[in-house]
């Protein structure tokens, strides 16, 4: 553990400032990586098809009533909220279109909440290795600068330092570049597989819906 906060420390003051400049975007993508698994992992799951059943027979026997009783129990989940805008449109005798139009909204806004932040790992993971790059750069005009004016005696260590901030400069631009893209294609597919879940699951709920919408609104009609 020593050698390697030994090593860590060698390398910060040997790399220059780029290497100062590379922190703050180490930080931030760590921040998001946690935060999006927290979100994508650990209170999502890839279950909505499967939870959208229990508002099959519900609607089936036109109980929307029930229905929307059921989406309350479990509000904080994705479809339940679906149900409940759709619900509440079919309820209202609002029209196919509405119906549609309501849920649509409700799954657009959970997809919006599911790619939240995600993109920027990409961004970052670009910046990091720019970063490095520039550090590369910055290291080898000090090297080549060294060569040129430098006496005999002073090349040496000069070359030395500037090879050193590149090397170093270069490497921790990609210890924090390939983390976070790696990290932003696997987020990237757990929000397609959430999202994918949820539309498929709203799908069902439409139909089932749109399906029982005319004898919905013959049983109003003659309740009236």
């Amino acid at each position: 553990m020593m050698s390697l906060i030994q090593t860590i420390s060698n390398a910060f003051a040997h790399g220059g400032l780029l290497m100062w400049l590379i922190v703050p975007v180490h930080i931030a993508s760590l921040v998001i990586i946690i935060e999006r698994v927290m979100a994508l992992y650990v209170r999502r799951e890839l279950n909505q098809k499967q939870m959208v059943k229990a508002f099959e027979d519900d609607i089936r026997k036109g109980q929307i009533d029930k229905m929307l009783a059921k989406a309350r129990r479990i509000e904080s989940e994705p479809i339940a909220m679906v149900a409940m805008a759709g619900g509440q449109a079919a309820q209202d005798l609002a029209g196919k279109d509405e119906v549609q139009l309501r849920m649509d909204e409700v799954v657009l806004e959970e997809q919006t909440r599911l790619e939240k932040r995600t993109g920027f790992l990409a961004m970052l993971g670009n910046v990091a290795t720019l970063l490095g790059l520039l550090g590369t750069i910055t290291g080898m005009i000090k090297s080549f600068a060294a060569v040129g004016t430098a006496s005999p005696t002073e090349k040496a260590a000069l070359l030395a330092t500037g090879i050193s901030e590149a090397m170093n400069a270069t490497a921790y631009g990609l210890v924090v570049a390939v983390p976070a893209l790696v990290m932003y294609a696997i987020l990237q597919n757990r929000t397609n597989q959430l999202a994918d879940d949820l539309n498929k699951a709203s799908l069902k709920l439409f139909i089932w819906l749109t399906y029982n919408f005319e004898s919905m609104g013959q049983s109003k009609k003659k309740q009236s």
